[in-house]
């Protein structure tokens, strides 16, 4: 495992990082506490040090599993996690989104509380979650501030959500110098995380890019065909039938990336992003140690050369010569900018 540094916060990521959502819902299947527990534990073993969760996943759930999981090891890890969705006063409605809630008493009652669920004394990256232009406001940045220069936090972040897009959001972050940015990325959905790599290079911030579905919700690792049944409740429902129809065919046209007994597909997914200087860690969506085996390794084998590279770069520019619409390939920015659908998904799937 490679790690590296988040922004210029001088907190430390491991290359590939433990999305936690998994072990706080049952939107991938429900997982009793010690399964969950022994998951993260696997984990750390692997060398995955850079932990991300939420408060809302779970109602808490997930921040508590994290909390006990990396309790003899809080030294040499990284937890993250995200506040801005008020469950505290709202049920939860199936994979329905909560009503957000970001004025600063909020996100510094809701900090206190993540603090006493993950058991630690500072968080080491406070994201908010899935914030709008609008509640990203001065007074907002100052609580961050304010929330650093106290020592409860020691980097600050954004999770963009819960569609792909935001594209409004990621600038004013990465123009304001938060230490991380959290989207949507991978081979098959480009578009933005290109935008923000052009925002980085214009503006010269040092702030890090932390792609989350870096398999496109189970097409780049195989796990999800044509003809997979999806469980009731599973997440990765709300694609329509056309993406992993045509995702399989533009799969097949990524063959290249695969070398036989040194890079799997899925292992290729997170090196292509990790092919990118501003990424510092990737975040895919664990869910048996089979998972974790596979994907920790991602960080250690044979970087994709520039030929590679250039090759999914014009797959890409040429929609990967599938000439049906599939709903992968109409990814259309908004009137200003600030929010990209893809395929109808309102609420995305994380894998």
């Amino acid at each position: 495992m490679q790690y590296q540094e988040l922004g210029d916060s001088g907190v430390e990521v491991s290359e590939v990082g433990f999305g936690a959502w998994v072990v706080g819902t049952d939107w991938w299947g429900d997982r009793s506490e010690d399964d969950a527990i022994e998951m993260i534990r696997y984990a750390v073993e692997q060398g995955i040090t850079y932990f991300d969760t939420g408060d809302v996943y779970g109602h808490g759930r997930s921040e508590e599993l994290i909390g006990q999981a990396l309790s003899d090891v809080r030294e040499e890890v990284t937890i993250a996690t995200k506040v801005g969705y008020d469950f505290y006063n709202n049920p939860q409605a199936g994979h329905g989104e909560l009503p957000k809630e970001i004025d600063p008493d909020y996100l510094r009652d809701a900090v206190e509380q993540s603090l006493e669920r993950l058991e630690v004394d500072s968080i080491d990256v406070l994201q908010l979650h899935n914030a709008d232009v609008e509640e990203i406001t001065p007074d907002v940045l100052d609580v961050l501030d304010e929330l650093e220069e106290e020592g409860v936090i020691d980097a600050t972040g954004l999770a963009l959500g819960p569609s792909i897009g935001w594209l409004a959001e990621g600038d004013l972050a990465i123009e304001e110098e938060f230490d991380s940015l959290q989207l949507v990325w991978n081979v098959l959905e480009q578009e933005v995380g290109n935008h923000f790599l052009e925002t980085i290079e214009r503006t010269g911030s040092q702030t890090s890019l932390i792609p989350r579905v870096p398999h496109s919700s189970g097409i780049l690792n195989e796990q999800v065909t044509p003809d997979t049944e999806l469980g009731e409740g599973d997440h990765r429902g709300f694609r329509p039938d056309e993406w992993y129809e045509t995702g399989w065919e533009k799969l097949e046209k990524l063959r290249f990336l695969e070398r036989d007994g040194e890079r799997t597909m899925g292992q290729a997914s997170i090196a292509w992003l990790l092919s990118h200087d501003p990424v510092a860690s990737v975040t895919p969506t664990f869910r048996t140690k089979g998972d974790i085996d596979e994907w920790a390794a991602a960080s250690d084998v044979p970087k994709l050369s520039d030929e590679e590279l250039a090759r999914v770069e014009g797959l890409y520019e040429n929609g990967f010569e599938i000439d049906r619409d599939d709903g992968m390939d109409s990814l259309r920015s908004s009137v200003d900018g600030a929010d990209i659908e893809s395929a109808g998904l309102d609420k995305l799937a994380a894998d």
